[in-house]
């Protein structure tokens, strides 16, 4: 059988991974859940890996969860079903914050529809490109349970703003490609040439100093969560400082005088 999650290098220090259950739109399961936990800790451990892109094999990125049956998430046994549901939820969410915690940016390549925990694995990357064909939806309200699900209802309002966020959470509604550009939910719709695009971003953030990137991501994300501007600063000069006492620096500066592209350790 073919895996349930694909894994190439599609450019030096990019890692791509393909959800790969086309013919149900990659519709999640435990195994792909699972899967995508195991290559996402191992891209963590991995210093040559600089950028990860996250796309769906077919017609779809991944349309949620899959409503034939989801599975047993790792350590279920059947003998506590409240417990068992709760590894299950557990299972999923985690994924979600596997991606901010990752230290290497993660760009979404959304060639389809990305619904319920599709959405939540847009949401929780770094950067979202699009394809025209792209639709989302926040859609666990449209089975019967809280749209607050998945991280989502944290990260739709501090992408998009908190009066958009309400409206699409409570009605559940599509969300074409051209409109989600609009607001601010992807950074770029292509009509063709989706992963060139998501390859050509990552092979930008990977010809930078690595620890530079890793710093800006977690940056980034902390500031998400920082009350005050004062705060923020603060914890950006400590992350400064550290970042001087680094290789980069002095391989930058090298080259910007010799006039030649900065090559980057691990």
């Amino acid at each position: 059988m073919a895996p349930v999650v694909l894994v190439e290098d599609p450019a030096p220090h990019v890692r791509q991974l393909t959800l790969n259950r086309p013919e149900q739109l990659n519709a999640m399961t435990a195994e792909l859940c699972e899967a995508l936990h195991a290559e996402v800790r191992a891209i963590a451990a991995d210093r040559a890996c600089r950028a990860v892109i996250i796309t769906g094999a077919g017609r779809g990125f991944c349309a949620g969860l899959d409503l034939r049956g989801y599975g047993a998430a790792p350590g279920n046994d059947g003998s506590d079903e409240p417990r068992d549901r709760l590894t299950n939820q557990q299972h999923m969410s985690t994924l979600v914050l596997a991606l901010r915690a990752l230290p290497q940016p993660v760009i979404a390549a959304v060639n389809g529809p990305a619904a319920g925990f599709g959405m939540a694995l847009a949401l929780g990357s770094d950067i979202r490109y699009a394809s025209t064909e792209a639709v989302f939806r926040v859609a666990f309200i449209n089975i019967g349970v809280s749209n607050c699900d998945m991280g989502t209802s944290w990260l739709l309002p501090r992408l998009i703003g908190a009066s958009r966020a309400h409206e699409l959470m409570l009605t559940g509604r599509r969300v074409g490609a051209q409109e989600a550009l609009a607001i601010g939910l992807v950074a770029d719709v292509v009509q063709e040439g989706l992963l060139e695009r998501a390859q050509r971003a990552a092979s930008e953030i990977a010809a930078l100093a690595p620890w530079g990137v890793r710093l800006t991501k977690q940056g980034m994300w902390a500031a998400l969560e920082i009350p005050s501007e004062r705060t923020a600063v603060e914890y950006e000069d400590r992350q400064q400082i550290m970042a001087t006492f680094g290789q980069a620096p002095p391989e930058a500066v090298a080259a910007f005088l010799e006039k030649r592209p900065a090559e980057f350790a691990d």
